[in-house]
This record gives structure tokens, C-alpha cells and sequence, in this order.
């Protein structure tokens, strides 16, 4: 296994993890069910700007975590566009160079 390969390889595993987090998150958020507070002597939210407030940080996760797995495929298309490319027709290594 050459070390583009075994890159290519880490990298897949550690998207793969990240993708199984977030599907994982996805299914917590649209049961309804209330995720466990990690701060028992945080104030709860009083006011309308307080729950306005969670509400725009709960979309910006939804959109990082939408730009995360939109990020992990090309990651993966570019990885496998340079593996196709370190190998020409005949199967021999050709003289591209990967980054």
C-alpha cells in the first residue's frame, strides 16, 4: 500500500466517522426529544430574545454540519480524482504527483 493509498484510506475512515456523528445528531434533532442539558446551573432561557438566540445557534449548526458532509464528499471526489490519475491506462504510475 503506497502512502496516497493509505492516506486516501485515513481519510475515508475519519469522513465516514464524522458523516456517522452527524447522521447520529440529525435523527437526535428531528425526534424532539430533548438532549441531556451538560450544564445543570446554566439559567434556562426566560425571554423571547434567549430562545430566538438558541434557535439562530441551532440553524448555524444545522448549516456547518450541511457544509461539513458537503465538504466530506469533495474531499473524497478530489481524493479519488488524484488516484485515478496517478494511474494511466496501461496501469502504471504516471508522472502526476499528487499535492
Amino acid at each position: 500500500m503506497d502512502a496516497l493509498t493509505a492516506a486516501k484510506a485515513r481519510i475515508d475512515r475519519a469522513l465516514n466517522e464524522i458523516e456517522l456523528k452527524l447522521f447520529a445528531l440529525k435523527a437526535r434533532a428531528a425526534s424532539g426529544a430533548a438532549a441531556p442539558d451538560d450544564d445543570l446551573f446554566a439559567p434556562l432561557p426566560s425571554s423571547a430574545s434567549d430562545q430566538a438566540r438558541i434557535a439562530d445557534l441551532e440553524a448555524a449548526g444545522q448549516e456547518a454540519a450541511e457544509a461539513l458532509a458537503a465538504a466530506a464528499q469533495a474531499v473524497r471526489e478530489v481524493l479519488e480524482q488524484q488516484t485515478d490519475e496517478s494511474v494511466d491506462a496501461e496501469g502504471k504510475e504516471s508522472t502526476v504527483e499528487s499535492r
